[in-house]
């Protein structure tokens, strides 16, 4: 059962009110990235989620939607930069670095995007 610390004058808080399900999904990368980012610059929105017991369920959607995001772009960089399984059969190396690049280019779209968004919280 999970635990977060919902202020630093309160005591341990359990994610889940008793008569709340439980929330079994995984929060996940993103989900704890973003959990880190809104405890420290939204203090109030969280304190909110974990005191409903809404914190994991909200965090496990979020980081549903940014993987389900990802992939997206990750699929659309490929068609455009012409990354192809021919190319990774032709050159192996080219296609590693290029898929890297793309990876990483998702991932900073991701952040900005859902993480640290605005429109985020």
């Amino acid at each position: 059962m999970p635990f977060f610390l919902c202020s630093s004058s309160w005591n341990f808080i359990h994610s889940t009110i008793a008569s709340l399900p439980e929330e079994n999904r995984p929060i996940g990368r993103w989900g704890r990235m973003h959990r880190d980012y809104i405890k420290e610059h939204n203090p109030i929105r969280f304190n909110n989620l974990c005191l409903s017991g809404e914190l994991w369920t909200y965090l496990a959607d979020l980081n549903e939607q940014a993987q389900s995001r990802l992939e997206l772009i990750v699929e659309q960089m490929k068609a455009a930069e012409g990354v192809t399984e021919g190319m990774k059969q032709h050159d192996q190396m080219a296609w590693v670095g290029a898929m890297n690049s793309i990876r990483n280019r998702a991932e900073e779209v991701i952040l900005w995007e859902i993480i640290y968004g605005e429109d985020a919280v």
